[in-house]
């Protein structure tokens, strides 16, 4: 930090007391004297990235506070609280990364924008989103706990120096789905007045889990409480230990290549009629006064396409039309083969009578991106701006090259590679990264903690490369964001054939 700068940094302050299972969390019972905020607490219980084990505890409702500091106390800052992504399975609000430096540390964000981030934790997997799909495991306790948090931070924000009535909700993925959940929940009235959802909205395919109890009896199969009786597993379940539940809710591998990867991704939010009363798209009504920015990555389905179909990250091995075709049967398994054919002329429509290889490699990489990602995001885009008493609506796309080695010359952003340039990296390790890598990082936070302070990205203390028009009823600008920014970089009507297919000509085929 620079001359007269600091960060003041507060680990693990509990916003709630430990969870109940299965069970909504409950106020903490605070404590006496001076509660020591030096340390980051335990992530909650999960299984670890390779699903060989597990860690984390049932203990882990704690948040972390980043407070920025010049030459006076801070008072009346903007804040900003982070929702960590992870496909609701894993994750932590103090997610190592390398050198032991945390991916979501804000020191670097708070510093350079003026602003307090908070990063929270919140349950996941088997824990945090069981669902019976009615009142005996209503689910979402994920949810409810990232709630929790925010009220926290908006009964308590002020006590740091913030501000409790301009706070922004911003997360990344699985967390960008969950403050897009959270700003449409009637239970967030009042709480927050801005948020950002990066590749990730309530809309995606992978967002909500339409068929709870079948993940639930899958769950007690595994973890031996199958039965017919219905209470009796539910009984059983509730007295199974909890390391064993969060196994159970590992994703089966076994299934890899018998149908699109994010079918196996089970664990996710359900409408509860209570905090998610509707389906997401019927609740934008709740949104209307929250000002809202979204985006995706341009590559956000590539890491799930890769899996799909591997041979379009190798060199030697050609994509066939038959492997574009499989896919497609798998994205569209509820509408038959009528869907199959007409996304497969959308997709093809530019490839010519000799489509060379990268073209239709790229082509299967944009297809589970659309779907996935940008589809759904643009749709929770225009539901805003429909939707809209006032509030302003941003759209963007990040298309920075990947940093990942070994990956074909054509993948631009990774899905999760735009988190590392929002939290400052390039200049907290400076050694990993270049100059572009540093003006990236600088734009970024200016034009989020611009929004954060002002509902408009382009207005506020940060200098930005060019102005970022909102997205309304009538017009549809997005920014491209990238190291090299300037006037071109603002366009309009994002992939709007695809989204149009997606949107309207595959929307009204009949299910089968």
């Amino acid at each position: 930090m620079g001359f007269f700068h600091s960060v003041d940094v507060f680990k693990g302050i509990p916003f709630a007391d430990v969870p109940g299972r299965w069970e909504k969390p409950k106020p903490h019972p605070g404590w006496s004297g001076i509660l020591k905020a030096t340390k980051y607490r335990e992530r909650c219980l999960q299984v670890t990235l390779l699903q060989m084990g597990t860690h984390g505890s049932e203990d882990c409702l704690y948040l972390n506070v980043f407070v920025p500091q010049g030459r006076k106390v801070s008072t009346g800052l903007p804040v900003m609280v982070y929702i960590f992504g992870g496909a609701f399975l894993l994750g932590a609000s103090n997610d190592v990364e390398v050198l032991g430096n945390s991916l979501y540390d804000g020191k670097e964000m708070a510093d350079r924008g003026g602003v307090i981030v908070i990063t929270v934790n919140y349950r996941v997997g088997t824990l945090g989103f069981l669902s019976t799909g009615d009142s005996r495991i209503p689910g979402n306790y994920g949810l409810w706990d990232q709630h929790a948090a925010i009220s926290w931070v908006h009964r308590n924000v002020e006590a740091f120096g913030g501000h409790r009535d301009s706070i922004t909700i911003f997360g990344q993925s699985a967390g960008a789905a969950s403050v897009n959940f959270q700003m449409l929940s009637p239970y967030s009235k009042g709480l927050f007045c801005r948020v950002i959802s990066q590749c990730g909205v309530a809309l995606a395919p992978w967002a909500l889990q339409a068929k709870p109890m079948a993940v639930t009896k899958k769950i007690a199969r595994k973890v031996g409480c199958s039965t017919t009786n219905e209470e009796e597993m539910l009984l059983c379940l509730k007295m199974s230990d909890p390391a064993g539940l969060a196994m159970a809710g590992k994703i089966n591998l076994l299934l890899l290549g018998k149908g699109p990867v994010f079918y196996l991704l089970e664990h996710a939010p359900v409408i509860d009629g209570d905090f998610i009363p509707d389906h997401p798209s019927r609740l934008f009504h709740n949104a209307a006064e929250v000002d809202f920015l979204a985006g995706v990555n341009s590559m956000d389905g590539h890491l799930f396409a890769g899996v799909d179909v591997p041979s379009i990250n190798r060199k030697r091995i050609p994509t066939t039309i038959e492997q574009v075709k499989k896919l497609l049967a798998g994205l569209t398994k509820e509408k038959g083969a009528a869907a199959v054919q007409t996304a497969y002329n959308t997709y093809s429509a530019h490839w010519g009578s000799q489509p060379q290889q990268e073209v239709v490699k790229k082509t299967v990489a944009d297809l589970e991106t659309d779907y996935l990602f940008l589809v759904p995001t643009q749709t929770a885009l225009h539901l805003h701006a429909n939707h809209s008493s006032g509030a302003r609506t941003y759209s963007y796309l990040f298309n920075m090259k990947t940093r990942i080695p070994g990956f074909p010359r054509w993948v631009e952003a990774e899905h999760a590679e735009d988190v590392q340039y929002l939290f400052g990296k390039p200049f907290d390790m400076p050694l990993l990264y270049f100059p572009r890598h540093r003006d990236l990082s600088r734009y970024m936070i200016a034009y989020w903690t611009n929004f954060a302070k002002t509902g408009d990205p382009s207005k506020g203390d940060s200098k930005v490369p060019v102005p970022w028009p909102a997205f309304t009823k009538m017009q549809h600008p997005y920014l491209v964001i990238n190291h090299k920014m300037n006037k071109s970089s603002v366009r309009y009507d994002l992939r709007e054939e695809y989204v149009r297919y997606w949107t309207t000509t595959y929307a009204s085929l009949p299910s089968v």
